[in-house]
């Protein structure tokens, strides 16, 4: 990063939002045209770097490429795990800890899949615009995992008395604090300076993603609660009406008509037919043929 910086201040890179390319000129001062195409900045410095060596300006090109896939793929890597855990907490459906066929956790991978193409949609894949909501995400999370990390230290000191492992554990919280601290600042400058151009939606999301979690884990623990067992769920059903699947007389008939006894319904029948259906209270039909119930 500090070699970027250094490299386009050093070339006196330019680059504008695609918005407002009017305030780009070329050489002669003159604004550009309307579909002046603009390089990106990685691929400006590599023009510059690698002149007249354009196998250098492709490889800096396709290595951005690969590196920027690697980054995407680490948030479907850490998503749907994080989805599972929650899920099994109760914040998140259920279904968001389940494996597909593959052993992965597809259902977290197909919504964040679906998330992504419509934030693609919306803004109209612009990076000048999405960066905005990727930058507040990554510094709040970057934040929040420092000030884990401290937390941790802090908790494993209270418990530690070898002075070495002691020693090890404070350089290593001096080293997470320091990083929280610059962290925090920088979140606090983002949101300050780029609220207005789009880091607004990242918290609005943030807070609305919150709201559902919330009412998710209620909308659980109440469903719990109902379901518990309690000393009215002892009591016995007043009617039970049994129904046995009878292609033919013979021993597995037998069997299966005492075994269904043996639950001593109150009433018990044998039907010959797989579509057995109520006809009206205390009489069933089978096939064509009415059974004792109904006679």
């Amino acid at each position: 990063m500090l070699s970027v910086v250094s490299l386009a201040n050093a070339m006196d890179v330019k680059y504008v939002d695609p918005h407002h390319l009017e305030r780009l000129v070329d050489g002669n001062g003159d604004p550009v045209a309307s579909d002046y195409h603009q390089d990106t900045l990685i691929a400006q410095i590599a023009h510059g770097v690698f002149d007249n060596f354009s196998p250098g300006f492709y490889l800096v090109v396709v290595a951005t490429g690969i590196i920027l896939v690697l980054a995407s793929n680490t948030a479907f890597n850490g998503f749907p795990v994080l989805g599972s855990i929650l899920a099994k907490d109760g914040f998140l459906p259920r279904q968001l800890a389940a494996r597909g066929d593959r052993l992965a956790y597809s259902n977290g991978i197909l919504i964040l899949t679906g998330m992504a193409v419509a934030l693609i949609v919306a803004f109209d894949a612009e990076v000048t615009r999405l960066i905005q909501l990727y930058i507040v995400g990554v510094f709040v999370s970057f934040t929040l995992s420092q000030l884990g990390m401290v937390k941790h230290w802090t908790r494993l000191l209270g418990a530690e008395r070898d002075p070495a492992e002691r020693l090890r554990m404070q350089r290593a919280r001096v080293v997470n604090g320091t990083g929280f601290a610059i962290t925090a600042a920088v979140l606090v400058v983002v949101m300050v300076t780029k609220f207005i151009a789009g880091a607004w939606i990242t918290i609005l999301a943030m807070g609305s993603f919150i709201a559902i979690m919330v009412a998710i884990k209620r909308h659980y623990d109440s469903v719990a609660l109902e379901l518990a067992a309690d000393e009215e769920d002892k009591a016995l059903p007043t009617r039970v009406h049994a129904i046995v699947l009878v292609s033919k007389l013979h021993k597995p008939t037998l069997r299966a008509l005492a075994f269904a006894k043996a639950t001593r319904p109150n009433t018990l029948e044998g039907s010959t037919s797989r579509s057995t259906r109520p006809t009206r209270r205390g009489c069933w039909r089978s096939g064509t043929t009415a059974t004792p119930a109904c006679r």
